[in-house]
Formats: C-alpha cells, sequence, structure tokens
C-alpha cells in the first residue's frame, strides 16, 4: 500500500467534500413570496424564519481528510468551532497517525516543529485566524496562519504540515532502498501550481480569463 499516491485520494475527497450534496441538504432559490420591497423600492429578500447551519469551511479539506465517516464530517459542519475542538480532536489525531501508519512510518513532528496532539488540536477548531499586525499568510515560511491570501496554495501547504516531516519534504517519492522504485509516494504536493496566477483587486477578484 506504501506506493499508493495518496495525493490523488486528497485531493479527490477534497472535491468531493467541495461539490457533493446529502439528503439533508435544504438549498433554498428565493421564490416571489420571499422578496419584498423596501421604502426606497429596492428589492430584498424575507430572511425571518429559523436557519440551521449546514456546512463550514475555515480551513478547506481539513474536515474531509480528518474525519473518517461522512457522519464525523456532517457532525463538525454544524459544530460552532468553540466546541469543536474538545469534540473532534481525539478523532482527527486518530486520523492522522492512521494515515502514517498506512505507509509503515509514524507521525514526523513537522516543519513548524508541531507534534500529531498539538496539530490536530490546532486544526480540530474550523476558523481563519487574522493577525492584523503581521503579513497576511496561510503559511510562507516565516508567517503562519496569519490570514489567507488569494494566492495561497492551501492543498500544498496543509499536506507539507501533515506529511511533510521535519524539512517539509518527507514524502515526496524517495527511492529508500537505492532500486530505482519510489518507496514513499508523493504527499507533500497536489501537483497543482498556483504560479502565475493574478487575481484582480476589486470584488470578486477573478483573473483575466486564460486562452
Amino acid at each position: 500500500m506504501k506506493l499508493n499516491n495518496f495525493k490523488t485520494l486528497f485531493i479527490l475527497l477534497a472535491m468531493v467534500g467541495f461539490m457533493s450534496c446529502s439528503d439533508d441538504d435544504d438549498a433554498t432559490i428565493p421564490t416571489d413570496d420571499m422578496m419584498m420591497n423596501d421604502d426606497d423600492g429596492e428589492v430584498m429578500i424575507d430572511f425571518s424564519g429559523t436557519f440551521a447551519q449546514e456546512d463550514q469551511m475555515g480551513r478547506p479539506g481539513i474536515n474531509t481528510v480528518l474525519s473518517p465517516d461522512n457522519t464525523t464530517e456532517n457532525a463538525f459542519n454544524v459544530t460552532i468551532p468553540s466546541e469543536q475542538g474538545a469534540a473532534f480532536q481525539p478523532t482527527f489525531l486518530q486520523r492522522a497517525v492512521d494515515l502514517h501508519a498506512a505507509f509503515g512510518v509514524e507521525y514526523e513532528t513537522n516543519i513548524l516543529g508541531l507534534d500529531a496532539p498539538t496539530l490536530t488540536t490546532i486544526l480540530a477548531s474550523d476558523v481563519l485566524q487574522v493577525a492584523p499586525n503581521n503579513p497576511t499568510s496561510y503559511f510562507d515560511g516565516t508567517n503562519v496562519l496569519t490570514g489567507r491570501t488569494l494566492t495561497d496554495d492551501i492543498i500544498d501547504i496543509s499536506l507539507i504540515l501533515f506529511f511533510g516531516g521535519e524539512n517539509g519534504d518527507r514524502f515526496n517519492g524517495q527511492d529508500l532502498d537505492g532500486d530505482g522504485t519510489p518507496d514513499l509516494p508523493i504527499l507533500v504536493t497536489d501537483g497543482v501550481s498556483a504560479a502565475g496566477e493574478t487575481p484582480s483587486n476589486a470584488f470578486p477578484y477573478l483573473e483575466a480569463p486564460h486562452n
């Protein structure tokens, strides 16, 4: 199993978690009886009633990868961040340990010096921190989780924190026994480069179409 390319699984899980819908999704399209006009004639939507949280994604991919089943994933999505740590950190920790064990190794303290319990404690609360007095970055080698820019390679950063070990390249397709065949899969990148991305400075921050 150690030759399986787990980064492909990571990407697929993230895509499925982002795009899939379950039977309990109650997406609502505004209808005529929900529309009304304010005093200035502007069209407004009536948001009265009872609403329920169904999803959240402060850090893309974390819940998808570290939740072992759909029940856990759905429960995480409806739990407020202040309660997520106590409820899900033990499960996320076991998942991180299991993912490494699948390749016959143990989790190694990562490039930030975080062991598995500390890393999963941080990631179990699905919030995106902002540091007003520091450069905004998901991780740029110096600044860690101080925010997020449009060009931050979130998936690669997450993969490196999980599987990169102390130097950030632990799972990088290495041939450990010199037989010409990789003994470790490439897990520290999804292979999709963010180089050259130039989002605009105005909402919705789209870049020019690629020809």
